[in-house]
């Protein structure tokens, strides 16, 4: 079985973000999913638990930061083309979420840009082609 990632993000409004997730390509998976969390499936492997305050605390006591102020993670998933980096961070920030919170990363092998969902979470959406990748220093 292939290792897989789960993601877990403290949600304001679950509804919310099940809407605006679902409207950057995830897929509400309903097993995983009830009034207090939102199971979304991105890929065979990759996941991202929205949950609410109360259910967040459940699993620690650590203080929920806001996303909005500071950064703790910065998730970041791959897309197949430039094309399609473009189409999930402008489809973001026509669905409630913030498009570019971070400078546009841009080289002749590799292309990425954010968005931060409804809550503040920063996702770097990336294509990249690492057969044009310079050669790491120590193969040069």
């Amino acid at each position: 079985m292939p290792k897989m990632i789960f993601v877990n993000l403290p949600v304001t409004d679950l509804a919310r973000s099940t809407t605006f997730y679902e409207a950057v390509g995830a897929t509400r998976n309903p097993m995983f999913s009830d009034d207090t969390a939102s199971g979304m499936v991105f890929s065979d492997t990759i996941h991202a638990m929205l949950l609410t305050h109360d259910k967040w605390r459940t699993f620690t006591d650590r203080t929920i930061p806001d996303a909005h102020a500071s950064a703790q993670v910065l998730i970041c998933l791959s897309e197949d083309s430039r094309e399609g980096v473009d189409r999930v961070v402008d489809t973001a920030g026509r669905s409630g979420g913030t498009a570019d919170p971070n400078p546009k990363v841009e080289y002749p092998f590799m292309y990425s840009r954010s968005f931060a969902d409804p809550d503040g979470h920063i996702w770097e959406i990336m294509w990249m082609d690492p057969a044009a990748a310079p050669p790491a220093p120590d193969q040069a």
